[in-house]
């Protein structure tokens, strides 16, 4: 399983202490606002809108915080203005990273990513020198034990879906961004539950790293991902399996 696999493994059990910490609440809330604001209060005509809503109801998000959130992108209300940047850089071992932010103040952001990539000695690139090594992607999780296999597989296939790869706790289905929207469709009218479904970049390769540097590589991304600008974060690791379960534990 690739490091970025495992990663979000651990995520999903840290999201349990984020949202009692309301930070997930944070990070939803300016998905949404930046998504209204780019693409319309309307989730009908708004793609990234509508999934931006959709995964804060699964969040178990008050209605009345997504309406807010919406209204505050279209301007209807006043709130803080955000803009989105995407910061590249590299880790131990030469892991590619890239790091989604929404922040409203530029400076104070790129100050404080250039320290903990430095303090986890990593450092920041200039624009372009990662991206292209990630493709966006459509993600969904299917838990395992909710559908045959085989049947899962021609539903994925008919909707468009590129890929699946079975784990043991889902089936993780890939799309192109552009196919994304129908796959879940297809998955929704067949009354498939998922386990969470997101665009996300994913990288077109990986890089070993083993002992102390992939040690070193969890901790910088998790690190970056308490970072309150960064909504996101992407590598290109993969790590040693005792690893990963050493740090799984203390997660």
């Amino acid at each position: 399983m690739a490091g970025h696999s495992k990663w979000a493994q651990i995520k999903r059990k840290k999201a349990v202490v984020d949202q009692r910490r309301g930070k997930l609440f944070t990070r939803l809330i300016k998905e949404i606002s930046i998504s209204a604001r780019e693409g319309g209060g309307d989730p009908e005509g708004n793609p990234r809108l509508r999934l931006a809503i959709q995964t804060a109801k699964d969040a178990n998000m008050p209605q009345e915080n997504i309406t807010r959130a919406i209204q505050r992108g279209t301007g209807e209300l006043p709130g803080t203005q955000y803009e989105e940047i995407v910061y590249e850089g590299y880790g131990p071992g030469g892991v590619a990273i890239l790091m989604e932010s929404v922040t409203d103040n530029r400076n104070r952001t790129v100050a404080e990513i250039r320290h903990l990539l430095s303090k986890h000695n990593g450092r920041l690139g200039e624009a372009g020198s990662v991206a292209w090594m990630f493709t966006k992607k459509g993600i969904i999780r299917v838990p395992t034990g909710s559908i045959d296999e085989d049947d899962l597989l021609q539903i994925v296939i008919e909707a468009g879906g590129d890929d699946y790869q079975p784990t043991d706790d889902f089936f993780e289905i890939t799309t192109s961004p552009e196919q994304f929207e129908k796959v879940k469709q297809a998955l929704s009218e067949k009354n498939i539950a998922t386990d969470s479904a997101e665009l996300k970049m994913e990288p077109n390769s990986n890089i070993r790293v083993e002992g102390k540097e992939a040690e070193q590589v969890i901790k910088l991304i998790e690190a970056l991902d308490e970072h309150d600008d960064v909504q996101n974060v992407y590598a290109n690791f993969d790590i040693d399996d005792e690893v990963f379960d050493k740090l799984a534990q203390e997660n």
